[in-house]
């Protein structure tokens, strides 16, 4: 069930049937049913459970719009995270009756998980009981009693074990060798809780196909987000005080100065789970209320995709092909920080590595190691930048060069000299659209003729959010987005949306594909480039020479029912 009591509303802003459709979960019509049957029940149900046994939502989108309707975290619980310290601290008929889970204490405040998040006296009871400050987050009646069948069979001894040991040992395990301060790592062993945690936080980051983790903090609050196919979800909120206990197992993790807080530190963490290993770049930052830290995520079962898999349609990926094939020039793919940029290059450098080719690589840092290709890591400190490196691979003998970033002009002139004398120089710059990219190489100093003489096609991205195929079904989009759809593709077609489940967590998405337009100058294009036409100008002519936008793609990812109209519009411009 939802709940064991209470009334139905989200705090006094807005009841939970009209919460549901704001966040997409369900609609008006469905409402309107799950208000009729409860009537026709005579209320003996909350509308909460009358709305899941009407399949219109799931336990955990009632739950989860319940827990912010009263303003506190939602999560969704396991063992892994409870301390059996803690879990002891209430009787067990308590916990199986009022259906709680305590979960850690951490300087006199305990966590713990309810399915009534407004239930003011349930937690004074707590609190009564236990003797210790009390901080709620709203959890299913489902996850809570599966943990507490799982751990509690049959006394009331708690046994839990640390999440690396919860398949086999080897699941979760640092990589040792990158941890060299043994003796503060013994220290912080001792705490279990945090310990636990953070390797909760970063096994359940893996399993949910996180690409960062955030753990941040203000004045009164500690929480915890995932960036999932490219949008932040908070998962947890852990105590406040136990904010720099985290921060600081985060850092031990990598290596870093826990004594130092005033300056930003960087640092990477190897870990394997569940047999694979997994590359972790860790970034903290301070702040007015304590570190920030980030995670990257670097995960090698997903970080080279073949081409086939990263969006491309038979068109374009067989133009694309051509492109990559070619025996000179500069080939860029353009986009904005977290549009796939350098998964694409991976891919194409993954297809083109050969006993018969030497591919280098210069990257800040080297995410992926690609077989057959060698990869050279920057060191700005030590003077070995994008251009440093690049000049000094001229001289390796390479047939083809791929520079993480031109950054700079240095950088641009030495890929130029590079791709005149006969290389193949791959890279990516920061522009919204392809036709930018020529101009951003002008505005470096390179001639527009030598721009013309050394582009070879550039290709443009963005990453969507793919319709998750379990909920997905029809749905009638509005005048304005069917006139789009029109526009690009030039008729109607049938669009469908994701209804929210419990295996995408309710957000109708799951998973990424690329959307892409792809330059590739030649004739009068290439005129126009070498007398120094701007983009918007170079757009229109191109557009007139058959060329088809970023949304152009989108809206054909639209029609195969790949993605939303929404989607396509949020990554995309006019």
């Amino acid at each position: 069930m939802i709940t064991h009591g209470g009334t139905g509303l989200v705090g006094a802003a807005m009841p939970l049937g009209d919460l549901l459709i704001h966040k997409g979960v369900m609609n008006q019509a469905q409402l309107e049913d799950a208000l009729e049957e409860q009537r026709r029940s005579g209320h003996t149900k909350l509308l909460g459970e009358v709305i899941v046994d009407l399949g219109f939502a799931t336990n955990e989108q009632v739950m989860e719009a319940l827990a912010e309707g009263y303003g506190v975290p939602f999560a969704r619980i396991s063992a892994r995270i409870a301390d059996p310290r803690v879990t002891e601290a209430l009787p067990r008929d308590f916990i199986e009756s009022h259906c709680v889970l305590p979960l850690f204490l951490i300087d006199g405040v305990m966590t713990v998980a309810v399915t009534e998040p407004a239930n003011l006296f349930l937690t004074e009871e707590i609190e009564r009981i236990t003797g210790h400050q009390v901080q709620i987050v709203a959890a299913t009646s489902a996850d809570i009693r599966a943990t507490l069948q799982a751990y509690l069979p049959n006394a009331n001894v708690f046994v839990i074990d640390d999440i690396y040991e919860d398949v086999e040992v080897t699941d979760f395990s640092i990589v040792e060798s990158q941890v060299t301060d043994l003796g503060n790592l013994e220290e912080v062993s001792g705490q279990s809780p945090v310990i636990k945690l953070v390797n909760f936080l970063v096994y359940q980051a893996v399993q949910d196909r996180a690409s960062d983790i955030h753990v941040e903090v203000d004045d009164h609050m500690c929480r915890v987000r995932y960036r999932i196919d490219g949008r932040m979800v908070t998962k947890l909120a852990p105590p406040h005080q136990m904010h720099p206990a985290i921060v600081s197992r985060i850092k031990i993790m990598a290596n870093l100065d826990i004594s130092e807080r005033r300056l930003p530190q960087d640092g990477d963490i190897h870990v394997m789970v569940d047999g694979r290993p997994i590359d972790l770049r860790v970034s903290t930052m301070p702040g007015k209320h304590g570190e920030k830290a980030v995670i990257r995520i670097i995960d090698s079962r997903s970080a080279i995709v073949p081409l086939e898999k990263i969006g491309f349609g038979p068109e374009l990926l067989s133009e694309w092909r051509r492109i990559i094939d070619s025996s000179n020039g500069v080939i860029l793919v353009t986009g904005p920080t977290g549009s796939g940029k350098s998964t694409t290059l991976y891919s194409v450098l993954a297809e083109l590595s050969s006993d018969e080719l030497n591919i280098s690589t210069v990257e800040d840092p080297v995410e992926v190691n690609i077989s057959g290709v060698n990869q050279f890591p920057v060191h700005e400190k030590a003077g070995f930048t994008f251009s440093s490196a690049l000049r000094s691979l001229l001289r390796q003998d390479p047939d083809i060069l791929m520079v993480g970033e031109i950054r700079d002009t240095d950088t641009a002139r030495i890929a130029t000299q590079a791709a005149l004398t006969g290389h193949v120089v791959f890279s990516t710059l920061h522009t919204n659209d392809a036709m930018s990219a020529v101009t951003r190489l002008v505005n470096m100093g390179i001639e527009p003729y030598l721009v013309a003489a050394i582009m070879r096609g550039v290709l443009a991205q963005r990453l969507v959010r793919k319709i998750c195929p379990h909920c997905k079904s029809l749905h009638e989009p509005d005048d304005r987005s069917r006139k789009l759809l029109e526009e690009y593709l030039g008729e109607c077609v049938e669009v469908y949306r994701g209804e929210g489940c419990s295996r995408c967590h309710g957000k109708g998405y799951a998973g990424r594909l690329g959307i892409f337009e792809l330059f590739v100058p030649s004739g009068h294009l290439l005129d126009a480039i070498s007398q120094g036409m701007n983009a918007q100008e170079l757009r229109s002519l191109a557009i007139e020479s058959g060329f088809k936008p970023l949304r152009h793609d989108g809206f054909s990812k639209v029609a195969a029912g790949l993605t939303t109209i929404e989607e396509v519009i949020r990554v995309s411009s006019m």
